[in-house]
Formats: C-alpha cells, sequence, structure tokens
C-alpha cells in the first residue's frame, strides 16, 4: 500500500482489505482499492478508479457504521445496520441494502431521502475536479495514474459502462438470485440462456421471452469481453452468475462450458478473494428434469455452487391465483430433490423461493409449512427458504408491513430449514 498526505486530504493506493466474505457486525471492505479520504467523507475506488462506496464522517453522516455503495449496473445502495436487532434473522446479514429503485422490502425506510445520504453522492462528483488542484504537480506516476482513472470516471463515464456491461451480456440482469448475500453481490453475469419456462402472472421481473440457451460461441464472446470489461479490477472477484433466470434447463454440457471457461479465462483460481463460488437459477421443471450427473458435475467445478428454485407455493389456489403453470404435485418433487440433492453433494446448495403477502389464499402459508417439515425431524442449515414478499418498496401502510413479518416469523419459527426474507436486487 502506498499512502500520500496533503492538507485536508488523504490518498491511499492499492489498500488491502479482506480475502473472504464474512458474516459481521461491523463495516467491512474486501478485496483490493484506492481510497481518498476528506474530513467529511472516505471514498473509496475500484482499481479501475470507479467510484464504490462512499461512507460518511461528519455529524450528520445517518450513522458511523453505515454506507453507500455503487454497483456495476449504476445503482447506489445505502448498507444501513438499522434499528433491528432482529435483522440477521430476517435476512442473514448484518447489514440491510436499502435500494434506490423499487424492490420488495418490507423493512427499512428510505436513506435516499435523507439530505446526507444524497448530499454524499454530489460531493463526490463536486469533488472529481478538486482532487488534482488539491495536490502538487510533482507527484509519483503511481499516484497521479490512479488520479487520472477516478478522473475519467465522472457520472456520465459510469453510465455509459454500466449501459457497455449490460450491452456485452445482452440485458440488463433484472434480479440476482438471493444467494449471491454471500459475496455482497459482487458477481460477473455470464448468460447461459435468455427467457423462462412459465411466464408467471405475478412475476415483474423476467422477460417475457420464451426460453432459448445461448450458444457456446456467445458464451466465449462474453466471457472474452467481460476480462476486457473488468480490467484492473478483475482480481476483485471471484464469483460468476450464470444467469438468466432459468440455466439448470440449459444442461450439464452447456453449464460445465460455461464454468469451465469462465474461472480459466477470468483467472479466477488466481482472484484476491478465496472461495470461488457459482450462482444460478432453476425451476420446478429444470429441477425435476435435471440428470444426476449435472449435479454430480456441478460437484467437481472449482467452485461452491448455489442453485435457487422458485417454487413459489405447494397450494394449487394459490398457484393459481399466481398464474404460475405447475401443479403442486410437481412442487413438491422439485423440493425433495433439492433436499437430496443438498445432502449428498457437499460443494452444491439449492435453496427456494416461495412467496408470502397478505393477500394469499388460506392454505397458502399451511402448505408451505407442511413441505419444510415434512423432510427432516430436526433443523437441518443447508438448502434456505426464501420468502419473497408480494409487496411493492413504497408501501407506506406499517400495518401491512408488520402482517407480512408476522406471517413471516411464523414460517421461520416452524421451519427446520433458515429461513430469509428475499430481497429482490438488480444488476
Amino acid at each position: 500500500m502506498e499512502a500520500y498526505r496533503f492538507e485536508n486530504l488523504s490518498i491511499f493506493l492499492d489498500k488491502e482489505g479482506s480475502r473472504e466474505f464474512s458474516k459481521v457486525s461491523y463495516p467491512v471492505r474486501y478485496g483490493r482499492f484506492g481510497e481518498i479520504a476528506t474530513p467529511d467523507y472516505i471514498f473509496q475506488f475500484s482499481l479501475n478508479g470507479e467510484i464504490k462506496t462512499i461512507q460518511g464522517r461528519g455529524r450528520n453522516w445517518p450513522h458511523p457504521s453505515e454506507w453507500l455503495k455503487r454497483t456495476l449496473g449504476d445503482d447506489w445502495v445505502y448498507y444501513s445496520s438499522g434499528d433491528y436487532t432482529d435483522l440477521y434473522d430476517l435476512t442473514g446479514e448484518y447489514y440491510l441494502p436499502c435500494l434506490s429503485y423499487p424492490s420488495n422490502s418490507v423493512i427499512g425506510g428510505n436513506p435516499f431521502k435523507d439530505h446526507a445520504v444524497t448530499s454524499a453522492i454530489r460531493t463526490w462528483q463536486n469533488l472529481q475536479d478538486e482532487f488534482m488542484a488539491l495536490v502538487p504537480d510533482s507527484i509519483p506516476g503511481s499516484l497521479k495514474d490512479f488520479l487520472t482513472r477516478v478522473k475519467e470516471f465522472d457520472a456520465d463515464a459510469l453510465r455509459s459502462r454500466s449501459r457497455e456491461l449490460h450491452r456485452l451480456i445482452g440485458r440488463r440482469v433484472t434480479v440476482l438470485p438471493p444467494d449471491t448475500r454471500h459475496v455482497d453481490y459482487e458477481v460477473i453475469p455470464l448468460i447461459v440462456a435468455d427467457g423462462c419456462l412459465y411466464h408467471c402472472g405475478f412475476c415483474r421481473v423476467k422477460s417475457g421471452q420464451d426460453f432459448t440457451s445461448r450458444t457456446r460461441e456467445d458464451i466465449l464472446e462474453q466471457i472474452q469481453n467481460l476480462k476486457r470489461f473488468y480490467g484492473r479490477d478483475l482480481p476483485n472477484y471471484n464469483s460468476v452468475f450464470l444467469g438468466h433466470h432459468d440455466a439448470l434447463l440449459a444442461g450439464q454440457d452447456l453449464l460445465e462450458f460455461a464454468a469451465e471457461h469462465a474461472y480459466r479465462i477470468l483467472d479466477l483460481g488466481r482472484s484476491y478473494l478465496k472461495d470461488p463460488r457459482l450462482f444460478l437459477f432453476g425451476s420446478v421443471d429444470s429441477m425435476i428434469l435435471s440428470k444426476e450427473t449435472t449435479f454430480e458435475s456441478l460437484n467437481k467445478l472449482p467452485f461452491l455452487t448455489y442453485i435457487n428454485i422458485g417454487l413459489e407455493s405447494a397450494d394449487s389456489v394459490t398457484l393459481a391465483m399466481l398464474r404460475k403453470p405447475v401443479r403442486p404435485e410437481r412442487v413438491r418433487e422439485a423440493y425433495g430433490r433439492m433436499v437430496d440433492i443438498n445432502r449428498k453433494y457437499e460443494k452444491v446448495e439449492v435453496t427456494a423461493n416461495f412467496v408470502i403477502g397478505e393477500d394469499l389464499p388460506p392454505d397458502h402459508l399451511p402448505s408451505l409449512l407442511d413441505l419444510v417439515r415434512s423432510e427432516f425431524n430436526q433443523p437441518f442449515n443447508k438448502g434456505s427458504i426464501y420468502l419473497s414478499p408480494l409487496i411493492d418498496s413504497g408501501i407506506e401502510d406499517a400495518e401491512r408491513r408488520r402482517e407480512i413479518l408476522r406471517r413471516f416469523r411464523k414460517m421461520k419459527t416452524q421451519s427446520r430449514f433458515p429461513v430469509f426474507l428475499y430481497l429482490i436486487q438488480r444488476l
């Protein structure tokens, strides 16, 4: 690490953060990054020079342990420690990502209405031109290169860069698997298939396309383009999301091809971060139809693999209301397959999504409780259940939020699997 100090400015190059993602109740930064500290803020940057996090230092900042993070999709996320004594029980994390766009959260307020938070983003934008003026001309080349990169990536350049990412993979990632919380949603998106099987009526994040696998040529081109796109910052990533909404249906050969080539070409084995991980979605049918050799193959990859399956409900009336064209017995079969895979394979974990809401049919929650209690007589820590609230984040009715949380807690206390809220986050 190189450190430079000027009047009201401290600059650190190649600062080292944690090499492992962890569940802790205090702020942690991961990977390697550059930092510029002023009396009021700490600005941290990717190795490319893009703004990554902002943390306030003054009295007006909402909480000394909270911060802003910018994603490569050009979204700002505020990490709140909140006033939630049971936040970890609700989400599996000690910090709540508060999103700057509509989602499905039933906890947390809107920190982007706080003047201190919006002011921090404006301050970074205004200070970019001043950083170069605050340091003398005779500075080491490494410092000058860093400040030049920081200046290059102004708000307009970052916006264009996010559009470039989406162009390289075909479109924006509208939803990440909930398991990506284990790596703070820091994944490289590699698309192996577009569309989905069902076009469920309740879903607001899918494209409406019919399912189509990508070609090997397309996947290889994506990987090469992504390597160039991430550039200097590539060693700060160790995880890949195979998108979009039902990669499992693409089959063993294509999944193997994509995962192995991504690992080799992106050089994930030499990432600054330990324990490479692979994330993908599956469906009821892809879970049932996948051959055993698919999971054997995934278990042999140099990744810890997480497969998230959208089951939604085990009740026929609820499935009809959701306009999800599957039968309850197929949901139960897919769930049984999930449990079996989690028992068999050390490096593969399958998790499941179900919906939760106040206006769902009366048999939805009892059928769900019956399903998640049927396989085990004691708690089992592998194979989390995620409950996705059918609600807009803009809802102001506190009583409605409390009712959904009450139902969530009932489910959590009676389930023999870990149960968490699913916060829909995009990239």
